[in-house]
């Protein structure tokens, strides 16, 4: 940019003498922003006659003449950030935003949160970390999760208030009296995001690649194969009966995008920006549902300091500000919920720990005050004694003159509050006479770790969606944690378990088949939850319709701005 090239210009200026006026020759200010004194008298001019500043030329080489500040460079910038985003240049006022972290965000403050900006209705959303790539399958984090939900819809959708799937691509379906058959009757009404009808030929082939990804293949081992059985017909042929087959098909990981285009999808928003300092939706005006209210939804990437040795996705923001959280006068708490979703503790019983020794650590865990004093902020977690509502963890009697092993190898991955919690743990222990190895795994799944094999512990933290009982069905089925904890004869059974489990029609009778699956895994100590976190969303006044989903985010779809005064 030109315009910030003549800027920067200006601060090297201003700096010298902190905007106060001075005496100065041409050499010297040339000397100043490393340029030719031709060059120096042109950036003068222009700079004159845009108001910027009063120079008062005198004629003769190295006569120094009066320089006299007009505007602050602060006040200019701030100008053209809201020029270019008036014009919809939303790069052009990240790169007049070149700003360390904490000057950035003094900077932005009046332009996050939702603004109606050249007659758009805009959201703009400030965030710690920038996006990891957008791809088709599971994804680690939960705002890429949340943006696919956003960007590509799926033949069956989760809605608020219901944990059961509804229609998304396709309006509805049917079964057949063997249970064999489900026939999902599509929309007449599907646009692409680029403008294309979509073909049910495009959610076949897509749907064939998604089974290409090994845990969506393990996710769908029931089907046996997907056919267009019909122009607006996907037909779904089992090896055997699966009631969880609409509710794999409403989660993210099974969104649909475009066969041939990977970002391109068929939801309520479609991907304008994808880069380190800026993601931008923009309503998808051919929406088959409901159209969003919102024009467009900005995500501006804020970096801040990371502890160090923990990987630059350490923090964990399950509490959003829309925009500056630092000026709580403005930000109002507008929804919070303790989270679903949970941190927890696995344990390999065999050659280091007997089934004694683990139900140990987890009374240790549950019935003694190490949860409780984690040394966290305040209000981010809840230290929890059940998997989901009413799935608690069993009571056993006190083990205390259990003797526990002398060393134990612990292993965890992000977020950060389980590096604390596990800096705890061993430091408990070891007044117990037990050493703890501890093992990080950068990441925020078990994905590639190599290291699953040899830990005796494990700790992860579970994302829980809209359907929880699904969700956790979902998390035994595909998890590589799994295979590693579990014996090859008990995964085994698990699978066999699960099988018999989802072939269960009654909604209700199968969570409760499930439930009983989870009870004797935390009846073996294998599994143990830890805590939960502490959901919150804070807005500006104006910003409404914003309300928590499961995912501790909110529906981009739900949120609106009322219409400025004049």
């Amino acid at each position: 940019m030109r315009l910030l090239n003549r800027l920067n210009q200006y601060q090297r200026l201003w700096k010298v003498s902190s905007g106060e006026a001075q005496q100065v020759s041409v050499a010297e200010l040339a000397t100043r922003c490393f340029c030719s004194e031709r060059h120096m008298r042109t950036l003068l001019r222009q700079m004159q006659q845009a108001g910027w500043l009063h120079w008062d030329s005198r004629s003769g080489r190295g006569k120094r003449a009066a320089l006299q500040f007009l505007r602050t460079p602060e006040s200019l910038r701030q100008e053209m950030m809201e020029q270019a985003l008036n014009e919809g240049q939303q790069q052009n006022a990240l790169a007049l935003a070149q700003l360390a972290p904490e000057d950035l965000r003094i900077l932005l403050n009046p332009f996050l949160g939702g603004l109606w900006q050249n007659d758009t209705p805009t959201l703009r959303i400030p965030y710690y970390r920038p996006l990891e790539p957008l791809r088709q399958g599971f994804l680690p984090g939960r705002a890429e999760q949340h943006l696919a939900g956003q960007i590509f819809s799926g033949l069956t959708r989760f809605v608020d208030d219901s944990f059961l799937p509804q229609g998304d691509l396709a309006h509805h379906w049917d079964i057949s009296e063997d249970k064999l058959r489900w026939r999902f009757h599509i929309r007449t009404t599907l646009h692409w995001h680029n403008g294309d009808v979509v073909d049910i030929r495009q959610l076949q082939t897509r749907f064939m690649l998604l089974l290409e990804l090994p845990a969506l293949r393990t996710l769908f081992a029931s089907v046996k194969s997907v056919e267009a059985t019909h122009s607006h017909c996907l037909t779904f042929t089992l090896h055997h009966p699966d009631f969880w087959l609409a509710h794999r098909l409403a989660s993210y990981a099974t969104t649909l995008a475009h066969p041939q285009m990977p970002l391109i999808g068929t939801g309520p928003f479609r991907l304008t920006s994808f880069s380190n300092d800026l993601v931008r939706l923009e309503s998808h005006e051919q929406y088959h549902l409901t159209h969003p209210l919102l024009k467009a939804v900005e995500f501006w990437i804020t970096p801040q300091l990371f502890e160090q040795n923990l990987g630059t996705s350490c923090r964990h923001p399950v509490q959003i500000a829309i925009g500056e959280p630092d000026e709580l006068v403005h930000l109002q708490p507008v929804s919070n919920s303790v989270s679903l979703g949970f941190c927890y503790l696995t344990q390999r019983i065999g050659a280091n720990l007997t089934p004694a020794q683990s139900r140990r650590l987890v009374q240790i865990i549950h019935q003694t005050s190490l949860l409780d004093t984690l040394p966290l902020d305040e209000n981010l977690i809840t230290p929890s004694k059940e998997l989901l509502p009413g799935w608690t963890i069993p009571q056993w009697p006190q083990e205390e003159s259990v003797e526990l092993p002398s060393r134990l190898t612990l292993l965890y991955h992000l977020p950060v509050e389980l590096h604390t919690m596990a800096q705890q743990f061993k430091h408990y222990l070891a007044a117990l006479g037990c050493e703890v190895t501890l093992i990080f795994h950068d990441a925020k799944t078990w994905d590639g770790c190599s290291a699953l094999a040899e830990a005796d512990l494990m700790m992860g933290d579970r994302l829980i969606g809209e359907a929880p009982e699904y969700a956790l069905e979902q998390w035994l089925r595909c998890d590589p944690v799994w295979p590693n904890v579990l014996s090859r004869a008990q995964f085994s059974h698990l699978q066999a378990t699960l099988d018999a489990v989802q072939s269960v029609p009654d909604e209700t009778a199968r969570s409760e088949a499930l439930q009983a699956v989870f009870s004797h895994l935390m009846d073996k100590a294998i599994l143990t939850p830890l805590f939960n976190y502490q959901y919150r969303i804070s807005a500006p006044p104006g910003v409404e319709g914003i309300r928590l989903n499961t995912r501790g985010w909110f529906d981009f779809t739900q949120a609106w701005l009322p219409a400025p005064a004049r």
